[in-house]
């Protein structure tokens, strides 16, 4: 008779069960955004302090420009490894330890005393933040089926498009009143609060995908089985350009800004207030747009919007109009990058999906720092030059994308 009592609640109980495991879930990406969110936000607070910074070091804003891509591309790199460490060790180890060397880099940037002391630092914080949002793509890729990853992947890109608002606009518009360092300080603190908080969380979902760490041969085997077929180079193809693309052009829109309309630092975060907001408004919903209809048309419309938002800034327009085109040029990243992710999710297997995901950021953020290199070598020729030559480029790839991503589309779509 128990026996019978116990078998007639079992499945209660298992609705109980995935009950506590779907508030858990939910539980944990809460957390997880919020560290995606204020990983971006210090990453994008930095370019409208380009002005700002070089003044306040003393040295010519190509030189302190340089901490762009000081920290994008050593966030590239390290991308690789904790990719690879985190398929032997589990995903939150990895975060945990990503997460902790983000904190103590991003506080200690506050001290620092000169432009190469700052470039240091911020070479640092890339090596310690770059663990954190691929492990977190690749964690969903561990738990959802490839079209149920939108939703997600769209809650983790909200709160980096909410950083990205904040950091563009928050860190130029609060600079003048609590100074730079005060910035790097407040967000350490923020992010040392979410590492507490995830404490919590974070090892219920996660299991070492692999027994051993590969060896060096078996590292490029799985590069090359990620990079075997054409979907495969075509998407890292696209993640590459669309990387130096946007970084290019948003590194310097703060320089841009200046010259063009001789605005101070507050008057340059208003401008870009907008950067970032569609994604945190729209990300969900172009995340379940993306689960239902797939990337086939989203993808080239991204590319293109962008494109366009970068030749419009070539005219002498106005600071409204400048204002909407970088409204368009942040839409274009969010119609893009969360859908190369997804697809990135779809590439390899459930044992590499870490190495899958640390490529997919390599590739991204080596994107950003060449991106921001070119571009700030192209203003010797001065910004209708360096526009022209990026929004042309941008132009013509975006076309190029709907025969390219033309099967983009969920599986029972597809005829």
């Amino acid at each position: 008779m128990p026996r019978k009592r116990s078998l007639d609640y079992l499945p209660h109980t298992e609705s109980a069960d995935r009950a506590i495991r779907l508030r858990q879930h939910q539980y944990l990406f809460y957390w997880l955004s919020i560290a995606a969110g204020l990983i971006f936000l210090q990453g994008y607070m930095i370019a409208p302090l380009i002005p700002r910074l070089a003044e306040v070091f003393n040295v010519p804003v190509q030189e302190i420009g340089f901490i762009v891509p000081a920290y994008m591309l050593s966030y590239a790199l390290m991308a690789l490894f904790y990719g690879l460490l985190s398929d032997r060790f589990g995903r939150w180890s990895i975060i945990r330890l990503s997460l902790a060397i983000f904190v103590l880099c991003t506080a200690l940037t506050a001290t620092s005393q000169t432009a190469s002391q700052m470039a240091t630092w911020r070479l640092l914080t890339g090596i310690g933040a770059s663990g954190v949002i691929p492990l977190t793509f690749a964690l969903i890729g561990d738990l959802f089926p490839f079209d149920q990853r939108g939703a997600k992947l769209g809650l983790v890109f909200a709160a980096m498009e909410g950083g990205m608002a904040a950091g563009s606009a928050g860190g130029a518009i609060l600079e003048p009143f609590i100074g730079w360092r005060s910035l790097f300080l407040g967000t350490a603190v923020l992010a040392a609060i979410v590492l507490w908080r995830l404490h919590r969380y974070g090892g219920l979902f996660d299991t070492p995908k692999v027994e051993k760490l590969p060896t060096l041969r078996q590292i490029f085997q799985g590069y090359s089985q990620i990079l075997a077929s054409f979907r495969g180079q075509r998407t890292y193809a696209y993640v590459l350009w669309n990387g130096i693309y946007h970084s290019g052009v948003y590194t310097w829109l703060g320089l841009y800004l200046s010259q063009r309309y001789n605005m101070n630092a507050l008057s340059i975060g208003l401008t870009i207030l907008g950067y970032g907001v569609p994604g945190l408004l729209l990300s969900s919903l172009i995340g379940r747009a993306v689960d239902r209809w797939g990337r086939r048309w989203l993808v080239p419309a991204g590319l293109v919007m962008a494109a366009l938002a970068g030749v419009v800034m070539i005219f002498e327009i106005s600071p409204v109009g400048t204002t909407i085109a970088i409204l368009v040029l942040s839409l274009g990243y969010d119609l893009t990058q969360p859908l190369f992710v997804g697809i990135v999710t779809d590439l390899g297997d459930d044992n590499n999906l870490g190495q899958t995901m640390g490529l997919k950021v390599f590739t991204l953020f080596t994107g950003f720092g060449i991106g921001s290199l070119i571009f700030g070598e192209l203003l010797r020729f001065g910004f209708v030059t360096s526009l022209a030559i990026f929004g042309g480029i941008q132009l013509i790839i975006g076309l190029f994308a709907v025969p390219l991503f033309w099967k983009e589309v969920p599986d029972r779509v597809r005829v």
